[in-house]
């Protein structure tokens, strides 16, 4: 048991606070997960989440190779090239030459996927703003630091 676990095992109110803060995650990781089932049908219906959250991933970082992208996901590359040919043949993203390798592709967004996706965000956006309407600015900006401070040490 490390020197933290001896603490919250000897403070009660420590240890309950770490156990709310366990409650909590479990709830917010299944909302997560309803939440990205939700919006990757409404980028497309045939669309599962794991491939949403693939397709976020080159959205986010630009053009990949399927190698990059296995290696930032952790998942082999044969269920990274089945994801990859699911979301080219759905029309949302589409491969590219790589400009470091001639033998090579990328891929990247398609202009489908670009405009579902922006689609699809503003949407989240608008939902999350309502969520958080009756929040105070104070009470917001602690939440971004601390689940900062939460994905540091992640």
């Amino acid at each position: 048991m490390s020197e933290q676990d001896d603490e919250i095992a000897e403070d009660p109110a420590r240890r309950e606070a770490a156990e709310e803060i366990e409650r909590e995650l479990v709830m917010m990781f299944r909302n997560a997960r309803n939440l990205s089932t939700h919006v990757a049908a409404l980028v497309h219906p045939d669309l599962d989440p794991a491939s949403y959250t693939m397709l976020l991933m080159v959205a986010n970082e630009g053009p990949l190779r399927g190698m990059d992208l296995a290696g930032r996901t952790g998942l082999d590359k044969s269920t990274v090239s089945r994801q990859i040919a699911t979301l080219v043949d759905l029309g949302l993203l589409e491969r590219a030459p790589d400009p470091d390798d001639g033998r090579a592709r990328r891929i990247q967004l398609s202009d489908l996927g670009q405009e579902r996706l922006e689609r699809v965000r503003a949407e989240r956006r608008k939902h999350l703003h309502g969520q958080f309407a009756s929040w105070s600015t104070q009470d917001l900006a602690d939440l971004a630091r601390l689940l900062g401070k939460l994905n540091q040490t992640s």
